[in-house]
C-alpha cells in the first residue's frame, strides 16, 4: 500500500512542486494551503508522513503548532519542516519538538526525496520495534503473591464470564491499563478490539469528537473511541477528567447504548464492555461537585483497587526478577546481576509504583552491559538513595514549619513505615529491632493511621 503523505505549505509554487516530486515517486499525496485546511486533513486521516512549512498564513498559527499536534496524536509519525527564512533556533525548536528534519528552501528534488524516504524507513522501524514491545508489554503478567494481588487476579478470574463494568482505582504507574488488558483477554470478547482513550490526555474541546466522532460535511467519517470498541472492551484512562457536561453524554450511552456522531443525527447502537480507571477519589469528586454520583453509580458495578508498590514491598524480587527477564529480552542483552536483598529497594518510597520499578530495571538492563556487579549495585543505589534523601530533605523542611507534635508524629511515621518495608512488613521483626513490644507496635501504628501492613 502506497504511504500517505500531507504536503503543508501556502506557497502554492512550493506546494505544487512538492506534491508533484512525490506523486512521481507512487506516493499517495494530500495538501493543505493553510492551518485551517492541514487540521481538516488530519483529522480526516493520520498522513504516514508530514512535510510542513513554518510560516503559515494565519497569525497565532504555525507549522510549529501542526508539529505539537501531529506528534500529539501518533509521535511515531515522521515530520519534516521547511523554510527559506527560519532562525537557527527555531529549526533546533522544531527538532527539539520532535520534526524528523529541517529543511531550508530553495531545496533539490533528490534532496526531499532523500529525507522522506529516510523518514518513512526510521518511521517504519520504530513502528516494528513499538509492536514488538507492545506484544510483550501486552502478555506481561500480574506480577505479586501480596494479599492485594492474589485477591485482584481471582477477581480478574471471576469476571472471565461476565460482563459487568470495571472501575479501577490506584496511584499512577501501579498496573490499572495492565489489569483491564487481562480483563479484556480472560473475556469472551477477547479477540474483539480493545480500545484505550485516555481523558487525561486530551483537550476539553475534543473530549466529544474523541468519544462519539464525526461526520464532515464532504461525506468523510472521523470514528470515535466508541465505534471503534464496538463488540469489544473500551477503557477510558483517567475517568475522572472527562467533563461534566460531556459525563452526561456517556451516562447517556451506558443507558441507551446507542449514540450520535457530531454534525450528524442518526444513531449508532454499540456493544461495549466498559471500564474505568482513575488515580483519583472519585466520592471526594462527587462532593465537590465535579463528577456526576449516577455515573459513578454506572461505572462501579465491579470495584478492583491497586495498592501502592511501597505497601506490598513482598512483590519487588517477583517483579525484578520478571522485568529482567523480559527487558533483557526487548533490549537484546544480557540479563543484569540485581541484588534483590538490598535494603534500599524496601525502604525507597516508589512515588512511580510499579512503572518506576520497571523504568529502572530497563535502565540498569541497558546500562550494565560487561558492567561488574558492584557497579550495577552501585547505579542502583545511587538512584534510590538520592531520590530518598531528596524526599527527607522536603519532610526536614515541612516538619520546621509544624508544630512539635505534628513534626513528631510525621517523623515517627516515616521511621516506623522504613521499618516495616525492610522486614517485609513483619511485625515482630520490626518491634524487636526497634526495642517495642509488638502490641504496643500495633497499637502505635493505628494511631498514626499506618494501614495495609501485614
Amino acid at each position: 500500500m502506497h504511504k500517505d503523505i500531507l504536503v503543508i505549505d501556502d506557497n502554492p509554487d512550493i506546494r505544487f512542486l512538492i506534491c508533484n516530486i512525490l506523486k512521481e515517486q507512487n506516493f499517495n499525496v494530500r495538501s493543505a494551503a493553510n492551518y485551517d485546511q492541514a487540521v481538516i486533513e488530519i483529522d480526516k486521516k493520520l498522513p504516514d508522513l508530514a512535510v510542513v512549512d513554518i510560516k503559515l498564513d494565519k497569525a497565532d498559527k504555525d507549522g510549529i503548532d501542526l508539529l505539537k499536534l501531529i506528534i500529539s496524536k501518533n509521535k511515531l509519525i515522521p515530520v519534516i519542516m521547511i523554510s527559506g527564512h527560519a532562525t537557527v533556533q527555531i529549526a533546533v525548536e522544531a527538532i527539539r519538538l520532535g520534526a524528523y528534519e529541517f529543511i531550508e528552501k530553495p531545496f533539490s528534488t533528490e534532496k526531499i526525496l532523500n529525507y522522506v524516504k529516510r523518514a518513512l524507513e526510521n518511521a517504519s522501524l520504530k513502528q516494528e520495534k513499538d509492536i514488538i514491545e507492545n506484544k510483550l508489554f501486552h502478555s506481561f503478567d500480574l506480577i505479586g503473591k501480596s494479599p492485594s494481588i492474589v485477591k485482584i487476579k481471582k477477581t480478574i478470574e471471576k469476571l472471565s464470564a461476565s460482563e459487568s463494568r470495571v472501575l479501577i482505582s490506584g496511584p499512577t504507574g501501579s498496573g490499572k491499563e495492565l489489569v483491564a488488558r487481562k480483563i479484556h483477554k480472560n473475556s469472551s470478547r477477547s479477540k474483539e478490539p480493545f480500545i484505550i482513550i485516555n481523558a487525561a490526555l486530551l483537550k476539553e474541546q475534543t473530549y466529544e469528537k474523541e468519544l462519539f466522532g464525526q461526520d464532515f460535511e464532504d461525506g468523510n467519517v472521523s470514528l470515535g473511541a466508541l465505534e471503534r470498541a464496538n463488540k469489544g472492551t473500551l477503557l477510558i484512562d483517567e475517568v475522572s477528567e472527562i467533563p461534566i457536561e460531556t459525563q452526561a453524554n456517556v451516562l447517556r450511552v451506558l443507558i441507551d447504548q446507542k449514540f450520535k456522531r457530531l454534525n450528524s443525527s442518526k444513531y449508532i447502537n454499540v456493544n461495549i464492555r466498559l471500564i474505568s480507571s482513575t488515580s483519583k477519589n472519585l466520592k471526594e469528586l462527587i462532593e465537590a461537585g465535579k463528577f456526576r454520583e449516577d455515573l459513578f453509580h454506572r461505572l462501579n458495578v465491579v470495584p478492583i483497587e491497586l495498592s501502592p508498590l511501597n505497601s506490598r514491598t513482598e512483590d519487588i524480587p517477583l517483579l525484578i526478577e520478571y522485568f529482567k527477564d523480559r527487558l533483557s529480552e526487548i533490549n537484546g542483552v544480557q540479563q543484569p546481576k540485581i541484588d534483590i536483598k538490598n535494603d534500599n529497594l524496601y525502604t525507597y518510597g516508589w512515588p512511580g509504583n510499579v512503572r518506576e520499578l520497571r523504568n529502572l530495571v530497563e535502565r540498569v538492563t541497558i546500562l550494565s552491559a560487561n558492567e561488574s556487579k558492584k557497579n550495577i549495585d552501585k547505579l542502583m543505589d545511587d538512584v534510590l538513595t538520592s531520590s530518598s534523601t531528596e524526599s527527607h530533605q522536603s519532610m526536614l523542611e515541612k516538619s520546621f514549619t509544624s508544630p512539635l507534635k505534628e513534626a513528631r508524629e510525621s517523623f515517627e511515621k516515616e521511621y516506623l513505615m522504613k521499618q516495616l518495608k525492610k522486614n517485609h512488613g513483619n511485625i515482630s521483626k520490626t518491634a524487636d529491632f526497634i526495642g517495642m513490644e509488638r502490641s504496643a507496635l500495633h497499637r502505635k501504628l493505628k494511631s498514626l493511621g499506618i494501614k495495609g501492613i501485614n
